[in-house]
């Protein structure tokens, strides 16, 4: 199995592959410069187990990139990364097939919490708890509102214009973010340390 990297900027690579060392050393790291050289880099380096891609390559348009490597490999999980803010590409990256978004922007503890989550996604590895000094991004905090109407994955998507894939990336996020594996220990967590409304 290997992890590939694909972007076209020397720097913003580099960094990429040093944290995904850090986290696997033994793991298979393929570079590339441009998307349409990862059907050949597969054949040469062995199937893909996470793919970090950048956002606005030479060969991709929009989200174009996302969805060639989603269509190609829909098992992979997909980390994207832009110099566009969360709040302009996030949601159609996730909507496209991404599986999480980075901004450029980001600290290394940032990137590194982003793609640890993917690389452990499978595994039982506890995450810590939410920082009582951190606070929810608003699209989680409207999530757990939802999740206290007893609202449907399908019953979110319809609500916020989004697909259910998108509900499902949106929630797993969530319940990493709060250390939960359900939506029963989410609401019982956001209840408990007050991040439920009491107006709504």
């Amino acid at each position: 199995m290997s992890i590939y990297v694909i972007d076209d900027h020397p720097l913003m690579r580099d960094a990429i592959v040093m944290v995904l060392r850090r986290l696997r050393p033994a793991e298979n790291i393929v570079e590339l410069e441009r998307l349409d050289k990862l059907a050949g880099a597969v054949k040469q380096h062995g199937a893909p187990d996470l793919f970090c891609l950048d956002l606005k390559l030479p060969d991709t348009t929009g989200c174009s990139g996302v969805m060639a490597v989603k269509q190609a490999y829909p098992a992979v999980p997909i980390a994207v990364y832009s110099a566009s803010p969360a709040s302009d590409m996030e949601e159609a990256c996730i909507e496209a097939g991404a599986d999480t978004y980075i901004e450029k922007s980001a600290s290394s503890a940032e990137l590194t919490a982003a793609l640890r989550g993917l690389l452990m996604a499978d595994s039982d590895v506890e995450e810590p708890a939410l920082a009582s000094n951190s606070k929810l991004s608003k699209r989680q905090t409207q999530l757990i509102a939802m999740l206290d109407k007893g609202m449907s994955n399908r019953d979110i998507a319809t609500e916020l214009e989004i697909s259910e894939h998108t509900v499902k990336v949106h929630l797993w996020r969530l319940f990493r973010r709060l250390a939960v594996k359900s939506r029963t220990q989410a609401l019982h967590y956001a209840r408990t340390n007050g991040l439920l409304s009491t107006n709504s």
